[in-house]
């Protein structure tokens, strides 16, 4: 580990995700909001940051906890939300060589801005890939323990509607990747398709649903191309 914190890769990674540490601010106090008001004690609410790290299974989870759902409900529908990560996943096995345990701290620690910005990467390495999640995961705990120590005293900032934030930093990273036809066609066809199954689906689902088929989409398209 310590040779992967002192390679170059792993500081341009890091770096990589300062830029959108400001879309993270209001959502990680806005989680720790929402968690106290469950329940939870500052140490509940940090530690969900530190093992779950996933602001929006947190997100669901802390609310359905307000809702007093029971823990079948929150462990389906967290997993549903995060089967995302299942093609994340699939994507960086297939262009990063990664040993077991690399994989395996890659897999706790992988996030979609982590995953974004090491998709985008000229050179993406597993050096690289972990900078840019720690990045995430540095900032997020800390923006976590500021709302839960403010607690009430500070207002919800997604009512001020600063979420618009997170779909600006996911354009910034999807744009780059849009330099050739194909690319076009399937992001075109992966919104249309979403704003269908977001009306009947889990968000979760909703995004499993159209990776796994705006994949399927993008390797025809590409093997078209090629040939």
């Amino acid at each position: 580990m310590q040779a992967t914190l002192r390679h170059p890769d792993f500081k341009t990674g890091f770096l990589a995700i300062v830029p959108l540490w400001i879309g993270f601010l209001p959502f990680a106090i806005s989680y720790a909001l929402v968690a106290r008001s469950a329940g939870l004690s500052v140490l509940e609410t940090q530690l969900m940051s530190l093992t779950v790290f996933s602001g929006g299974a947190q997100f669901i989870a802390a609310g359905m906890f307000l809702q007093q759902a029971s823990l079948f409900s929150v462990v389906l529908t967290t997993f549903l939300l995060n089967a995302r990560h299942l093609l994340y996943g699939l994507s960086i096995s297939q262009n990063l060589k990664l040993s077991r345990l690399q994989r395996a701290k890659s897999a706790w620690v992988l996030t979609d801005e982590a995953f974004g910005v090491t998709a985008n990467a000229h050179y993406p390495s597993y050096a690289y890939l972990m900078g840019a999640s720690m990045s995430v995961f540095v900032s997020w705990n800390v923006f976590t323990l500021i709302g839960a120590l403010l607690g009430s005293s500070i207002p919800d900032p997604l009512k001020y509607g600063v979420d618009f934030v997170f779909p600006l930093a996911f354009l910034a990273l999807l744009l780059p990747a849009l330099n050739h036809r194909p690319a076009f066609l399937v992001a075109g066809f992966c919104v249309l398709l979403a704003l269908v199954l977001q009306r009947y689906l889990p968000g979760g689902v909703c995004v499993l649903l159209v990776g796994i088929f705006g994949s399927l989409l993008g390797a025809v398209l590409t093997q078209r191309a090629t040939r």
